[in-house]
């Protein structure tokens, strides 16, 4: 009788990556955005147009700003719902500070400085008083826009310096504005925070376990306000440029930003339960989102629609994993 060698079948990691590529939402994701775009062409003539298509950036470029930041924040568990809020106050505080002369760096300033002190504030009173996330942002989105309605009323600021306006109608290169480029950075820098950092692997920890991420050595509750301090900042940075494309500044200027901002970031594959996401998957959401949002205004459809639209996709994607499981069980 002779001893038979015994054969260890190893799996081909190259062949196992390539089909989680596959499955995963993403390439699910870019398939809808390239379906969409398709659909939009056949639909409309004026859609493949160059400028048209620039133009269409603006519908996400200023949203996405703030899913970046929104992303991992809520991959931490938390969520701020007053990022609307931030962006009215900090165009108030840029339209106020025009009527006073102010240059175009100091607008900037301040409309960044507006965006990381509402930050702050949203920090403090979750991470020192432990209140829970979604009620301390649903009272400061009314607070942070009750404030731009007191002072403006039914006014508006005007007189923004011409040099302003190159953030919000700007272009870098030929057809490529401003936004999109600042998108693009923007896109890269919170990929690699996120995915390459030892910053993005403690948010993804917090968000799975915030008791095992704080016995592990994590400073949960400095993590957390490190998030609401970006978001902050990235609804100031996102005010900035809104403010700039507008040329004017009103109370209700970004009003409802906050639920297209969340819907774009579950949408990009983000748990809402914390502890899990990825920032291509935003950025391919964020393009969903804008194509749908431009092909729909290129065919004449009412505002409201694309608010319902929103509405039921926000539903949509929460429900349609749970619906999933429910069926294989």
């Amino acid at each position: 009788m002779t001893d038979t060698p015994l054969i260890r079948h190893l799996p081909d990691r190259l062949t196992t990556q390539r089909q989680r590529l596959i499955r995963s939402w993403e390439v699910l994701l870019l398939a809808v955005a390239v379906a969409i775009f398709i659909f939009n062409a056949l639909a409309s003539p004026y859609f493949l147009n160059v400028w048209n298509l620039s133009d269409a950036t603006f519908n996400f470029t200023e949203k996405a700003m703030i899913a970046f930041a929104m992303a991992l924040l809520i991959i931490a568990g938390e969520i701020d719902l007053s990022v609307a809020g931030i962006i009215a106050l900090a165009s108030t505080a840029m339209g106020w500070a025009v009527q006073f002369g102010t240059g175009t760096p100091g607008l900037v300033s301040i409309g960044l400085g507006t965006g990381l002190l509402c930050g702050a504030f949203n920090g403090l009173l979750v991470t020192r008083l432990a209140l829970p996330s979604i009620v301390v942002t649903i009272g400061t989105m009314s607070l942070f826009r009750g404030i731009s309605f007191i002072v403006l009323g039914d006014g508006a600021y005007n007189g923004y310096p011409a040099s302003f306006a190159w953030f919000g109608q700007g272009y870098v290169w030929w057809v490529f504005t401003v936004e999109i480029v600042i998108f693009a950075l923007l896109a890269i820098g919170f990929g690699v925070l996120l995915h390459r950092t030892n910053f993005g692997r403690a948010v993804q920890a917090i968000g799975n376990n915030p008791t095992a991420a704080l016995f592990s050595g994590i400073r949960v509750p400095r993590v957390k306000f490190i998030l609401f301090l970006l978001t902050g900042f990235m609804s100031g940075l996102a005010a900035v440029c809104l403010t700039s494309r507008l040329g004017s500044t009103r109370p209700s200027i970004g009003l409802g930003m906050e639920l297209e901002i969340v819907t774009m970031v579950v949408l990009g594959g983000v748990s809402i339960l914390g502890g899990s996401g990825t920032i291509p998957g935003v950025v391919i959401a964020a393009f969903v989102m804008g194509l749908v949002t431009f092909g729909l205004g290129l065919l004449n459809v009412p505002g409201i629609v694309m608010s319902i639209f929103i509405g039921a996709l926000l539903i949509g994607v929460i429900a349609l994993p749970r619906l999933f499981a429910m069926i294989r069980r």
